[in-house]
């Protein structure tokens, strides 16, 4: 009697029907994989996310950019320490009111844009192999919906 064990990852987790496991599992595999491509480059998938949405606009106080990221402020400010000591960010004192930390791209960040774009791009595709367009957008819409169903119900998102 021998014992194969399981035959596929399905068999082993059985996690099929939930779709809070299936999104972990799909966003540890965007991460993952982004990063193998990203840490030669100095980025970790922590560090990704910030940069991400500093490159859509800097300037913005840590507590802007935590309520954008749906982070919490402390997780903000540890890694935005991380970030300033690669040289990737550098915060300075809002002079229009001192209570305030403004988060700016250094220009090393900003010239890794590009090709840490470039890096999110191939592994969307890479996700969305055999997909058509219309398949691919309506992944998506549903995804958007999903997350504004569960965004009503989260006091931390809100």
């Amino acid at each position: 009697m021998t014992n194969a064990g399981p035959r596929s990852w399905s068999d082993y987790w059985a996690f099929e029907d939930s779709l809070g496991y299936l999104a972990r599992l799909i966003f540890r595999s965007f991460s993952r994989l982004r990063e193998t491509r990203t840490i030669d480059h100095g980025i970790s998938a922590g560090q990704w996310i910030f940069l991400r949405q500093l490159w859509r606009g800097d300037g913005i106080s840590q507590r802007e950019l935590s309520r954008q990221l749906a982070l919490r402020d402390a997780t903000t400010t540890i890694a935005l320490r991380g970030l300033e000591e690669a040289s990737l960010v550098r915060r300075r004192v809002n002079q229009h009111d001192r209570r305030e930390i403004l988060v700016f791209l250094t220009p090393r960040a900003r010239q890794l844009q590009t090709l840490l774009l470039s890096v999110t791009a191939e592994v969307q595709s890479l996700a969305t192999g055999g997909f058509s367009d219309q398949e691919t957008e309506i992944l998506r819409s549903l995804l958007l919906r999903v997350i504004a169903n569960l965004a009503r119900e989260d006091v931390d998102i809100r």
